[in-house]
């Protein structure tokens, strides 16, 4: 008998026996361990059951809050880590990926690549890429952070996100636009779901895009305050419009390579907004007003986003007050007193408020109520003890945002 295995679209494989023309469908967790062993999953007697390894998978978002290594200074010639805070801070990195473990970590602040290629290189990521360099001034004056990707798993490709200048161009913004940090997209080949395109982002923050001398002694205060008050509105606003065309131009290359490739789709970061704000809302567009419905429903689910927070809630939707998936969850009983629901967790703090800034993105492949999808989101962690709980001794150069970590599940 001789067996071809024939995969369509990137979920479905077919086990085909030549000699006797039939065809087999082969479950989503199917491994095929040597020619003795059967993996058919038709009507006849049902095979041994397998051993399944790698079944859940650890996916993080990691701002390292100017990660640079002595004596190298970022953005002023004055802030140097000494030796013993540097050792401090890369202790504290290390303290997490001991803990977490997670498989695949996008980081953002990133300043001494070779640092933290060493440091990961070390707690087990055999592979670590970056797409730019962060810029220096003076020799030693570090601006302009970059981002990065470490990984247990093998990294097949990487490149740096290029946008549509045309579609740019359409949408009024100028010819010289670029992202204000390039976006990194590698392609990590991750256990039962092959090559996927996984995506690093740092968008553009809220700080005024217009900066002036807010100390001008040359005007009275009133006057100077008027100026500020116009800086701040305006280049707050300018900040608005990069940042929302930086999402806008991303997801459509995201698209346009999707429907090249067909393979799964990853995008954490830091996106310095509310991804419910109208500004970055359309990353997670999986309606169409006009299309065909039939056509709708059968082709826009697997070009669509889905964030990794509602697959999770999806699943612990009815949870008692004593099934809550893990300490980084906190609840709220719902307005029908139901049941305890889930409520996420700020990943940045300012003054009083606090806001949710740091994501990661799936596609349809890692969503449970999708029929040929993968994996499912069976945990949902924001570590923010250092945040909402500091203490100095162990927490006074970590981070200034929560790190966000996902655990994903092969579906049974």
């Amino acid at each position: 008998m001789v067996l071809v295995v024939i995969k369509l679209w990137h979920s479905a494989k077919i086990l085909y026996d030549v000699d006797n023309s039939t065809q087999y469908k082969l479950s989503k967790a199917t491994i095929i361990s040597d020619c003795n062993t059967s993996p058919l999953t038709d009507n006849s007697e049902q095979s041994p059951e397998m051993m399944i390894t790698n079944s859940t998978l650890k996916i993080a978002t990691f701002n390292l809050f100017n990660y640079l290594e002595p004596p190298n200074a970022y953005y002023e010639f004055e802030r140097i880590y000494t030796a013993e805070q540097w050792a401090k801070k890369q202790r504290w990195i290390i303290d997490y990926l001991t803990e977490h473990q997670p498989d695949v970590i996008g980081f953002q602040e990133v300043f001494s690549i070779e640092s933290l290629k060493e440091l990961v290189k070390q707690q087990g990521y055999a592979h670590l890429a970056v797409v730019d360099e962060p810029q220096v001034i003076d020799d030693f004056i570090y601006k302009r952070p970059v981002v990065a990707i470490a990984a247990k798993y093998p990294i097949v490709e990487v490149a740096s996100v290029k946008h549509d200048y045309e579609l740019a161009n359409t949408l009024g913004l100028t010819e010289d636009f670029a992202f204000s940090r390039k976006v990194l997209r590698a392609t990590i080949n991750l256990p039962h779901i092959g090559n996927t395109d996984c995506y690093v982002v740092h968008f553009k923050s809220k700080r005024p895009l217009i900066e002036i001398d807010e100390t001008n002694k040359e005007l009275t205060a009133e006057k100077n305050i008027i100026e500020i008050l116009k800086a701040n509105v305006a280049g707050g606003w300018g900040s608005t419009i990069q940042r929302g065309s930086e999402a806008t131009l991303l997801m459509i290359e995201m698209i346009s390579r999707r429907e090249a490739t067909q393979q799964p789709m990853i995008l954490m970061g830091d996106f310095n907004n509310d991804l419910a704000d109208g500004v970055l809302s359309h990353l997670l567009t999986n309606t169409l007003r006009f299309a065909p419905a039939f056509d709708s429903k059968t082709y826009l689910a697997k070009y669509c986003l889905n964030d990794a927070w509602q697959l999770f809630t999806k699943l612990n939707d009815d949870c008692e007050p004593n099934e809550v998936a893990n300490e980084s969850i906190q609840g709220v009983i719902d307005k029908d007193n139901q049941g305890l629901k889930p409520l996420r967790k700020a990943t940045h703090y300012f003054g009083a408020s606090s806001s949710v800034l740091d994501y990661i993105l799936l596609s349809c492949e890692f969503d449970s109520g999708y029929d040929d999808s993968f994996f499912e989101v069976s945990d949902y962690h924001t570590y923010d003890r250092h945040l909402i709980n500091p203490e100095f001794e162990r927490d006074d150069l970590s981070t200034d945002h929560g790190v966000v970590c996902i655990t994903l599940k092969l579906r049974e």
